[in-house]
């Protein structure tokens, strides 16, 4: 009862921390709704399978699953045989998905999806799409395409394959997308199966089937139902979803770590001010034990409080969080907001959890002082540092500096998630450690103000010097303020400098010639120009050792004389290393098609993203692997371009490859932009709450100082100095945590681009992010201390 009594008589001490984890939750909810609504769904065409028969999965690198490794027709055969005989199961559709895309007017029709739009026919039958109009196909030269592109049956129609344009005639229609070929044409533009879809009869039990199926596979591969058949997604969605979920991500991870900072720090500000109400409470016979109870009922009942109503603005602020993705282009086609109760239980629990945790800090303490010490003075606590926090501060400060190293000799994929986390573990340490400069910098900065005969100047020094710990926690939700804004604005220009013009000049001259409107360039396109680089990349396999998986891996074929080598392989030495090949080893690698290929590591030489990890004869990736389409081609000074086939464009390369870079540092900018606003706005959000409960809290000060002849003027002008040394302190610690992992940042691009990169920053955000916290403080201070000097004068 007396949790609840105080938390009613004392609302407004506690209202800084309601507001603190409201917010918190309710944009821990938004990213937690749309991450479980961007998963992957069930994908149309699958709708009418019980199941899919899928081969076995594949490890990255870092021995994280990924494709699976297809099955070779001759493999394939007597398990499709056997599953066709699994009782419930009408037909065991082999699904095969390779490049078409209709070429009409004489340009490829827009198609998101056209990578992997062709199928042979029986596939259709899994969504069922069902003949609208004419026949299935049975010759080479014969298509069913939907009906929705006007195709009518009879009709000739160009279609745009890997080999390039052929003519097919239209001998039906279905309802629904997709290009449905002969299963002979099918089956030699993809001989791999990388699926069997299981198609049942009317009525049959899924799960007697799945059980089936499992047998006749055994250790061959694995069978996926219900929601597990949305692990086959097409790549443009899978792509659009990979983005969307890194966005998302991090969002939530500055919002986690918000969260607990700024309301632990909140909390431990907000128990720091009842030490005479605690000293009192402990003076009648309340034990420690009881304080501390007292004290985390309170935090719980704020933070559940706070919860319930974080979690209902966070799913009403979804749609808007979702608009944003959208226009930035990186959510799913057609996604949208579902409301599981998952995302709500977490994002509560982190609210309770986050407020009992900085309440159990702040409680610990103040719960240990005497009766009559927490009486005499309820600022005796504010000053210097413990020893715990002495330890706690450089331990972290020195993980901090780790991190920071760690950023520039990280690999580009993992250097802003280093970057980030550094920057998060200095901000720990310089919140912990900001009682130690807000002292001496306090009375070095008010040192000029000091001979000028004015009071202000004397009290704002008089305060910093003598409770250095409650300015501390003032202090460090400003340090998150400006130490990401700066740090996410700083990366963003680190890298737009990154990118050397030099790089670009690399290629000046050459023309390269670049899908337009196509997911990549046919064989058509590569004969017509037959000179220069044309990378052929596909997805290979290092067979398993005895109890280990398989490893899949990025292998790149090419017509350059040096790598155009039968049964040979050059490798970087990354991925040699992590392979464990030296030059003239043998290593079996299996291709698209199930074949393996004994190949000989020919060279080892240093890594280098423009020759590939793993590159061998082009001839070699196409004859394994018939549907894979060609990156872009290069073609050198001196040799002449063409774009006479559709579905292709010729850039100057130097301008293209800047224009490329630019387009990604636009939704880099939107992306940090998105990241900026969320960690600043909270911390100012956190900033303002901070100095009104300060500003409350000092109620009786600011009577005695008024009661001492201060005028309501002088008053006001003495707590907008304080606040605005305090901001100047946070700002400066808070440029302060984010030079080290910035630098290191720089270090490592400088390597990566074999250029000097040097650490930069970005004045408007950094200007910004202060002046608005500046702006924010200030005005909640003077609005709360105004407030307080009209009701002394009633």
């Amino acid at each position: 009862m007396l949790i609840l009594a105080n938390v009613r008589e004392r609302w407004s001490g506690f209202l800084g921390a309601f507001v603190a984890v409201l917010v918190g939750v309710a944009l821990i909810t938004t990213t937690l709704v749309i991450y479980d609504s961007a998963k992957a769904k069930v994908q149309p065409r699958y709708a009418g399978t019980a199941a899919l028969a899928l081969p076995p999965q594949a490890v990255d690198a870092d021995g994280s699953p990924e494709d699976r490794m297809p099955w070779s027709a001759a493999e394939a055969q007597p398990l499709v045989a056997g599953l066709e005989k699994v009782p419930g199961v009408a037909d065991a559709v082999v699904d095969r998905s390779f490049y078409a895309q209709a070429i009409k007017d004489g340009k490829p029709v827009t198609d998101e999806g056209a990578l992997e739009s062709g199928h042979g026919f029986g596939s259709a039958q899994m969504a069922p799409y069902k003949l609208v109009s004419g026949r299935a196909p049975a010759a080479a030269d014969e298509v069913v395409v939907d009906r929705a592109l006007g195709a009518a049956v009879g009709s000739e129609l160009t279609v745009n394959i890997t080999q390039g344009r052929e003519q097919f005639e239209v001998v039906g229609t279905v309802d629904g997308p997709g290009y449905y070929f002969s299963e002979e044409f099918a089956a030699k533009q993809q001989p791999g199966v990388a699926a069997v879809a299981l198609v049942p009869e009317k009525g049959a039990e899924t799960g007697a089937i799945v059980a089936a199926a499992k047998k006749v596979l055994g250790e061959q591969g694995s069978v996926v139902s219900g929601d597990g058949r949305s692990e086959l997604q097409p790549a443009h969605i899978e792509h659009k979803r990979f983005l969307g979920v890194q966005l998302i991500s991090a969002m939530a991870l500055l919002g986690l770590f918000t969260t607990v900072f700024v309301v632990a720090s909140m909390l431990v500000l907000s128990t720091g001010m009842r030490r005479r109400e605690i000293g009192l409470l402990r003076t009648i016979g309340a034990s420690p034990q009881q304080i501390r109870r007292m004290i985390l009922g309170e935090a719980a009942v704020v933070g559940v409080a706070g919860s319930i109503v974080g979690c209902v603005a966070g799913v009403a602020a979804s749609p808007m969080l979702l608009s944003i993705l959208q226009g930035l282009d990186v959510t799913p086609p057609g996604m949208e907001i579902t409301i599981a109760a998952w995302p709500l239980l977490v994002a509560s629990v982190i609210g309770v959890g986050v407020s009992v945790i900085g309440a159990w800090t702040a409680g610990r303490k103040a719960a240990k002082v005497a009766p009559i010490e927490a009486l005499l003075d309820s600022r005796s606590a504010n000053k210097g540092m413990g020893r715990g926090r002495w330890i706690a501060g450089l331990s972290v400060l020195g993980l901090g500096v780790l991190l920071a190293i760690g950023t520039a000799t990280s690999t580009a994929d993992n250097r802003i998630n280093m970057a980030i986390f550094a920057t998060m573990t200095l901000i720990v340490a310089a919140a912990l450690l900001a009682p130690v400069f807000v002292g001496p910098v306090g009375r070095l900065l008010t040192a000029p103000f000091q001979r000028g005969g004015k009071a202000a100047p004397v009290l704002v020094r008089a305060e910093l010097v003598a409770n250095p710990r409650r300015a501390a926690s003032l202090v460090a939700p400003v340090i998150a303020a400006v130490g990401f804004a700066v740090l996410l604005s700083g990366m963003v220009e680190t890298m737009r400098v990154a990118y050397p013009a030099g790089e670009a000049l690399k290629v000046a001259g050459q023309t390269i010639v670049t899908p337009d409107g196509t997911p990549g360039n046919t064989d058509e396109v590569v004969a017509a120009n037959p000179v220069g680089k044309a990378a052929l990349p596909t997805r290979a396999f290092i067979e398993p050792k005895a109890g280990a998986a398989a490893r899949v891996l990025d292998v790149l074929g090419s017509r350059d004389p040096k790598w155009n080598k039968q049964g040979q392989a050059v490798l970087g030495e990354k991925t040699a290393g992590e392979l464990g090949l030296k030059q003239g080893q043998e290593v079996p690698v299996r291709f698209a098609d199930g074949a393996t290929v004994t190949l000989t590591v020919a060279e080892v030489l240093p890594d280098d993203p423009a020759r590939g990890d793993f590159v061998v004869a082009r001839d070699l990736v196409r004859a394994h692997d018939p549907a894979a389409l060609t990156d872009d081609i290069f073609v050198p000074a001196g040799s002449k371009a063409t774009d006479a086939v559709p579905g292709v464009a010729l850039h100057d390369a130097a301008e293209f490859a800047l224009a490329d870079y630019n387009t990604d540092a636009k939704l880099t900018e939107s992306l940090a932009m998105m990241l900026i606003v969320i960690a600043v706005g909270y911390s100012v959000i956190a900033v303002a709450n901070s100095m009104a409960m300060a500003a409350h809290g000092r109620r009786r000060d600011f009577g005695v100082m008024k009661s001492a002849g201060g005028t309501v003027r002088q008053l006001l002008f003495t707590s907008a100095g304080e606040t605005t040394l305090v901001i100047v302190i946070g700002a400066a610690l808070g440029v302060l945590v984010t030079l080290p992992p910035l630098a290191g940042m720089a270090a490592g691009l400088s390597e990566a681009t074999s250029s000097d990169v040097g650490l930069h920053l970005n004045s408007g955000a950094l200007v910004t992010a202060v002046v608005g916290t500046l702006a924010a403080a200030v005005l909640a201070g003077i609005a709360v201390t105004a407030k307080t000097l009209r009701r002394q004068a009633a």
